[in-house]
């Protein structure tokens, strides 16, 4: 199956090098390697280039989670399969694609799949919980029929590591432009409500992981309950986040009690952050543009 990688960059910094390092290991005979970079000032397209990725330039102004990386699909559409990777995934073995790909090579009916994310070297507690609840060691296929079970969590994926078939990827109608964030689940939820099912890979791992401040955590979160209020499809087809949030909690409360429970009080102001960040995303029509651009983390949305 013929391969093609897409990554879109803004000044990737140190990791990538190791993500070209690891990139440039793999076993799986990639087609070819797309950069879509907006503006970096650094070496990163310079590094680029050196490793054989095409570039696509695209204003820092007119950078669109959804649109961009449409825009570098549609400018080197020819694979058979779409890698999505950001600028500091690191592939974590030289089989890392070769696994993602083979789902779809031994089961016609997959449409996306996602791999697995593991914390990075010196990740705090919370991160390396966040790593083993999303992406836990066993592999799983999820449909539509599985909504019942799942919830939202059917649709739950990443765009740090995924992959698209291009007969399915075209058939959910590629990646939005103008939204907030989500793009992927976007995808992964039309792909679903179309008969396709989608991939976790546990086999196929990148190293990915963020230590965020707490007001990060709040505009993250913000970014994510606006996200939900625009796609009110996803709810009603696949059900809302509340069970799963809760979920989470309880989870982290007991992992951070047994490896850094000094860590309690930052995780109880995370939990608040999240929360209060979420709960005015939702409510995000009702507060002004100054206040929306101050609360969320992608500011470029709300030109």
């Amino acid at each position: 199956m013929k391969v093609n990688v897409f990554i879109p960059s803004l000044n990737a910094g140190p990791v990538w090098g190791e993500v070209l390092q690891a990139l440039k290991q793999q076993t799986y005979p990639v087609n070819m390697f797309v950069l879509a970079d907006s503006g970096s000032t650094d070496t990163t397209v310079f590094q680029a280039l050196e490793a054989g990725f095409n570039i696509i330039p695209v204003a820092k102004k007119d950078f669109d989670h959804g649109g961009t990386r449409q825009k570098a699909i549609s400018d080197y559409p020819d694979a058979d399969i779409y890698v999505l990777l950001t600028q500091d995934a690191i592939p974590a073995s030289k089989d890392t694609i070769a696994h993602i790909v083979q789902v779809f090579a031994e089961r016609p009916e997959i449409g996306m799949a996602y791999g697995r994310q593991l914390p990075h070297r010196g990740a705090t507690a919370p991160e390396a919980h966040a790593r083993l609840f999303n992406y836990p060691a066993q592999t799983q296929i999820r449909g539509i029929e599985d909504a019942s079970k799942y919830g939202i969590k059917t649709i739950s994926c990443s765009n740090s590591f995924a992959a698209y078939r291009r007969t399915a990827f075209e058939e959910a109608g590629g990646f939005p432009s103008g939204t907030i964030m989500g793009e992927d689940v976007i995808v992964a939820g039309q792909m679903l409500l179309k008969g396709w099912k989608m991939a976790y890979v546990a086999d196929a791992c990148v190293y990915h992981s963020h230590d965020y401040t707490l007001r990060q955590e709040f505009e993250r979160y913000f970014d994510i309950g606006v996200f939900h209020e625009s796609n009110p499809w996803i709810f009603a087809s696949f059900g809302t986040a509340d069970r799963e949030g809760f979920r989470y909690v309880k989870s982290e409360l007991k992992y951070i009690l047994k490896h850094q429970p000094l860590l309690l009080p930052k995780t109880f102001l995370s939990f608040f952050a999240k929360w209060l960040g979420y709960k005015l995303g939702l409510q995000h029509k009702k507060l002004s543009l100054k206040r929306k651009k101050q609360f969320s983390m992608f500011k470029g949305y709300w030109k």
